[in-house]
């Protein structure tokens, strides 16, 4: 009979938590799974390197960005950790604010970092020193908009730029999921534009 592993997702947490006391906030549990918030955004590496090489957190299956917009700090990147070993997951936060929207990048610690990191700068606006090659991902060098920042329409927004595929609207309309249908053109099918439509 095989003996229940006692590295559990909130125990790992808390000795995460333990062992960069100062640094990550109290632990949130939601159905079993752990967040912590990196206080600094400058101890990102720090915090990351203790997760990796202390904790066995070997495997960043993730990396994803939020816009709180509105709030300040206004953004926030999620690394969503997993250990081999322990087969437990672990969630970090930080948040950015957006006069100073950089971040140390976790690259030298899980290479699949590179990628995510690119898209978020890529999409967001957030850039990672210490990077390798940061540069757009998906979209073409020298678009000056971040489309998945909220303060981005839907319909995308003028291109007249030079020498690039596009010099009209970004290619960016979303779809069904967050628009509503009927509507003559995409920017009236935003959400945004509900609250400007007259009542019956």
């Amino acid at each position: 009979m095989t003996q229940p592993n006692p590295k559990t997702a909130r125990s790992l947490a808390e000795a995460l938590q333990k062992a960069c006391s100062d640094l990550v906030s109290e632990i949130v549990e939601f159905r079993g799974e752990c967040s912590l918030t990196i206080l600094d955004k400058s101890k990102v590496h720090e915090v990351c390197q203790v997760a990796r090489d202390t904790l066995h957190f070997d495997m960043l299956t993730d990396v994803s960005s939020v816009d709180h917009y509105g709030d300040d700090p206004r953004f926030e990147v999620v690394y969503e950790l997993y250990g081999m070993e322990h087969h437990a997951y672990l969630r970090l936060k930080v948040r950015v604010e957006e006069e100073s929207c950089e971040l140390p990048s976790v690259t030298s610690l899980w290479r699949t970092a590179d990628w995510h990191e690119r898209e978020i700068y890529d999409m967001m606006g957030i850039r990672f020193s210490g990077h390798p090659d940061l540069r757009r991902i998906l979209m073409w060098e020298g678009y000056p908009y971040f489309p998945l920042r909220k303060d981005f329409p839907l319909e995308g927004k003028p291109t007249d730029l030079p020498e690039t595929a596009f010099t009209d609207r970004a290619p960016l309309e979303g779809g069904p999921f967050v628009t509503t249908a009927g509507k003559q053109n995409v920017s009236q099918r935003e959400p945004r534009a509900k609250a400007f439509e007259p009542e019956d």
